[in-house]
């Protein structure tokens, strides 16, 4: 039975058409999988069919009957909850609070907190996770703990159609298996889930038909979930995307020259012990599940986390301790994994995030050379492929994939020597990783040292000269990129057999994946 019909949907921003007549239709009990480009309108979609936009043209039917979703109060109602890519969570409540905020459990007009806890806990132990505490600040949890929070949330509402947004994006291997088993009870039992995914691999696994958006239509809809891979970039591109990871020249990497060497840096309960060195031109991949301290050493390395033991020195000179102007004037960029909650100010415009760590160089008498700003700011973006290139733009009015890039535009504007990289391709498309993997090359080719953190193996191994595994916060293996495979890095990752590299090997690359070969 078809459970939702969306017609012709349109939406208008000032100056933006979104939305311009998509078309979309679930039925009971599947798996209907939403591609598209970052900007090609499955955000907005989304946002309508969860009741925060209002579509300015277009038709909504839900089980045959037409209706209007004209709050986000009002779709849980009706039975749609959203389970966004970026966490809608209230920070300083608990677990519980945050699972049944707004349909809190009461009895005579007294709010049920006992009875809260223990539904919350009910419902983590569906999802596999009953070890988190429904009384925890949800604040405090990891990213992926929040997002099994996020998705509790929807199943209190006991949805007939669940909105998932990226939601494999912070999650470990494991838990993305845990996450495909709920999927799979939910639609068993008649719940429609729509699954928006840029990992291609995760729709052949887990997808029933597919629909595809670009620039804002539906330019692809019923498609089997075991569409060839190239078909599906073509049709959201409009172009062929061949090589994922593009060519550099190994010789690019200058063996004699350390640009950022960490030593001994440790961060009690988080990390310890952990030493590393990346020459000028190189790229480190560094891999590990979610929680191994991967994104708390970057942030020690920026200055955003004091350690407790270790030094950090960029060509040579030693960068003080838990401090992020120290790190910057020493060179340090970081693109955060968070970059809504870490990276951006969403009220200011593209210009003002892209110019933020290199705003003296802009100013005279406090007085800010605009025109400038500007302009740097657009060389930037267009270098990046950000569409549209407005700086003038709020950087809240652009979806995820492009605001990544903003991110990574402030390090290009501010010429920094070292780029810390966390989850740079989270939530982004498979053009504009390409787009993003070609900046990256061409920092390594200009000097830059680069550490990258991603939770694809096949991303780190693809990009790195060389690859440091993390396991329980502890390194076990440091090597060269092409002495390991995706087999080796997950039984490292898993087993945690100390294996290490010198350093003064030879740097080599791993051979060019193409979009097929590297599962896009």
């Amino acid at each position: 039975m078809t459970l939702l019909k969306m017609t012709g949907i349109g939406k208008v921003f000032p100056g933006v058409r979104a939305l311009d007549g998509v078309d979309l239709e679930v039925v009971e009990g599947e798996v209907h999988c939403l591609l598209g480009q970052n900007g090609a309108g499955k955000s907005t979609l989304i946002k309508v069919l969860a009741g925060a936009h209002q579509p300015d043209e277009g038709e909504i039917t839900w089980r045959g009957e037409r209706t209007a979703l004209p709050s986000p109060v009002a779709a849980l109602r009706l039975g749609v909850a959203t389970v966004y890519q970026e966490l809608d969570l209230v920070p300083g409540l608990s677990v519980a609070e945050n699972v049944f905020l707004g349909h809190e459990p009461s009895r005579f007009g007294f709010t049920g907190g006992r009875a809260a806890r223990r539904r919350t806990r009910a419902l983590l132990a569906r999802l596999g996770h009953p070890g988190i505490d429904p009384d925890r600040e949800v604040g405090l949890l990891p990213a992926a703990g929040q997002q099994l929070v996020s998705l509790a949330r929807a199943l209190a509402h006991d949805a007939r159609l669940i909105v998932m947004d990226e939601p494999t994006a912070a999650l470990a291997a494991d838990e993305v298996d845990n996450l495909f088993r709920i999927v799979a009870e939910l639609t068993a039992d008649g719940v429609a889930v729509l699954y928006i995914s840029h990992r291609l691999e995760e729709i052949r696994r887990i997808g029933t038909r597919v629909t595809v958006l670009k620039d804002g239509r539906t330019v692809a809809a019923d498609l089997p979930a075991d569409t060839p891979t190239a078909e599906l970039v073509d049709l959201m591109s409009g172009r062929r995307v061949e090589a994922v990871f593009p060519h550099r020249d190994a010789s690019a990497v200058d063996l004699t020259r350390e640009v950022l060497v960490v030593e001994g840096l440790t961060r009690r309960g988080e990390f310890r012990d952990v030493s590393f060195r990346v020459r000028a031109g190189e790229v480190l991949g560094i891999a590990g599940l979610v929680g191994a301290g991967r994104s708390e050493v970057l942030e020690t390395v920026f200055g955003a986390r004091t350690p407790d033991a270790g030094v950090v020195r960029v060509d040579g000179r030693p960068v003080t301790p838990g401090s992020v102007p120290a790190a910057v004037r020493a060179g340090i960029g970081l693109a955060p994994e968070e970059r809504k909650a870490q990276g951006l100010l969403l009220d200011l415009t593209v210009a003002h995030n892209v110019t933020l760590a290199a705003l003296p160089a802009y100013s005279t008498a406090g007085v800010v050379d605009r025109a400038r700003e500007l302009r740097d700011s657009r060389t930037a973006l267009e270098r990046l492929d950000l569409r549209p290139a407005d700086p003038g733009r709020l950087v809240a009015e652009f979806s995820g994939g492009n605001q990544q890039k903003v991110v990574v535009a402030r390090w290009l504007v501010r010429g920094c020597r070292v780029l810390l990289l966390d989850e740079p391709t989270r939530g982004v498309d498979v053009g504009a990783r390409a787009e993003l993997y070609r900046v990256v090359h061409e920092l390594a080719a200009a000097g830059v040292a680069v550490v990258l953190v991603s939770s694809e193996v096949a991303e780190v191994l693809g990009l790195a000269d060389r690859v440091l595994v993390l396991r329980d916060g502890e390194v076990v293996a440091d090597r060269a990129a092409d002495e390991l495979t995706e087999s080796d890095v997950l039984d490292l990752v898993m087993a945690g057999s100390a294996v290490t590299g010198p350093m003064t090997g030879p740097v080599t690359r791993p051979v060019t994946g193409s979009v097929t070969e590297e599962g896009q």
